[in-house]
């Protein structure tokens, strides 16, 4: 039987009672979407998973998008991203600093991300603290705590995201191993364009959406403007009021809502202390959809 375990913060729950290695029933598939709306970021704790479950439970969000670079995946399950500061044989078994700055994965495409699974196979520890958090910040509680007259200014506009902007601003951090964006792989992810106010498909509530790491520029105004408003809403939108840290053990299986959150990922380790994740990215092409909602979201 479910249990869920809200967090004394802004945001996230914790779900007991669901083994991921079994097929997720539609009882338990409707109760997890829901919560989603409600919480945005959901525990789901002590799951020792395959890679190919993992994949089996996530696909039941929607569509799992794949790397850009064709690489760090699992070799039994393609779907599965790897993120790892592990070096074996000189060469990085997954991607050694995914996430290191405040974004929304997967804005810069047409059809958005809707939620990341992540499998904390590793996580490094250090005077039996773990490390590694990833923090989250809260969209609805940004978008509601906004001057009236700043919700009518922005309520009509658009923004440019690029994850180009993203790469190279990993890229060019010291130390950093990520080459430069080919000419094919900038073509795989070109811009896309979204409102900065979106209606959650699922709670229905009005949600800020605007990331410092990928949008790029507001459209339709001047490049001046353009930095005023986004200068203001990064601002805002990063008040520690908004946040919330997940401290990872082992076995957690985490999602978390790109719709309604930002997130960034704590770097506090060392290449001594191994952390290893496997990563489920699931877009936004169902959650949307009318047939989508009235199966899964209109029933209470």
């Amino acid at each position: 039987m479910l249990r869920l375990e809200p967090n004394a913060a802004t945001l996230g729950a914790t779900i007991h009672g669901l083994d991921l290695r079994q097929p997720l029933g539609d009882a338990a598939f409707r109760a997890v979407l829901h919560a989603l709306g409600q919480y945005a970021v959901l525990r789901l704790p002590n799951q020792q998973l395959h890679p190919r479950q993992l994949a089996a439970f996530s696909r039941r969000f929607g569509h799992i998008q794949t790397s850009v670079s064709g690489r760090y995946h699992h070799a039994e399950a393609p779907e599965v991203g790897i993120l790892s500061n592990i070096v074996e044989n000189g060469v990085n078994i997954g991607i050694p600093d995914a996430g290191q700055d405040w974004h929304t994965d997967m804005s810069y495409t047409a059809t958005r991300g809707f939620i990341n699974v992540l499998h904390a196979i590793q996580v490094p520890t250090r005077n039996g603290r773990p490390l590694g958090d990833t923090r989250f910040a809260d969209m609805r509680a940004a978008y509601a705590t906004l001057p009236e007259d700043w919700k009518q200014r922005i309520e009509p506009l658009t923004a440019t995201h690029d994850f180009n902007v993203f790469w190279q601003n990993m890229a060019a951090r010291p130390g950093s191993s990520r080459p430069p964006l080919t000419p094919a792989e900038r073509a795989k992810r070109p811009p896309a364009t979204h409102p900065l106010v979106l209606r959650h498909p699922i709670s229905g509530t009005p949600v800020l959406y605007c990331n410092p790491g990928y949008a790029e520029r507001i459209d339709g105004v001047s490049p001046a403007e353009s930095a005023d408003i986004l200068g203001y809403l990064f601002a805002h939108q990063r008040q520690p009021r908004f946040q919330h840290a997940h401290h990872w053990q082992v076995g957690d299986v985490l999602l978390w809502d790109h719709l309604a959150t930002l997130h960034t990922a704590v770097a506090d380790y060392t290449a001594a202390e191994p952390r290893l994740m496997h990563r489920c990215q699931v877009m936004a092409d169902q959650v949307f959809s009318p047939e989508f909602q009235r199966q899964w979201l209109d029933a209470a």
